[in-house]
């Protein structure tokens, strides 16, 4: 399915990874959200189950093994370009992660990795399903 100008929603998953305060940011390597920090995640590829997509969009993106814990919120990404048109379209399920190992590496699909202070997270150039998210859960995920 094409990621530009799509006939329908694209699913996508967000990995939440907290660890002593802080979150896991990657910052995005293509569009929608090129140059903004966001969390790691990706498609879910056809068949394969939600919780997979996580753990596989971990270890391709950061070189993390997690361990999916639960479903922490659901947002919409909605693009138009400048004629108005529908230019991406993706429903994106976030997902609170467990650490279990692996060493911090970036991988094509992104710029960069960064272990942000939770405080300091909506200081970054972050995108806007993001930023949404923060707002929603931010006092939930002090919590962890």
């Amino acid at each position: 399915m094409r990621r530009e100008y799509p006939s329908q929603p694209i699913v996508g998953i967000g990995a939440i990874i907290v660890q002593d305060g802080k979150i896991l940011l990657a910052k995005r390597g293509s569009e929608p959200g090129k140059g903004k920090w966001s969390v790691p995640g990706g498609v879910v590829e056809l068949g394969e189950k939600l919780e997979k997509a996580v753990v596989r969009e971990v270890k391709e993106e950061t070189n993390l093994d997690v361990e999916v814990v639960h479903l922490i919120d659901a947002v919409s990404n909605i693009v138009q370009d400048t004629n108005g048109k529908l230019h991406f379209h993706f429903v994106i399920l976030d997902y609170l992660t467990k650490l279990k190992g692996g060493t911090l590496q970036s991988s094509s699909d992104i710029l960069d990795t960064k272990w942000v202070n939770l405080e300091e997270a909506d200081d970054y150039d972050i995108t806007e399903t993001f930023r949404e998210f923060l707002k929603k859960n931010k006092n939930d995920l002090k919590k962890l």
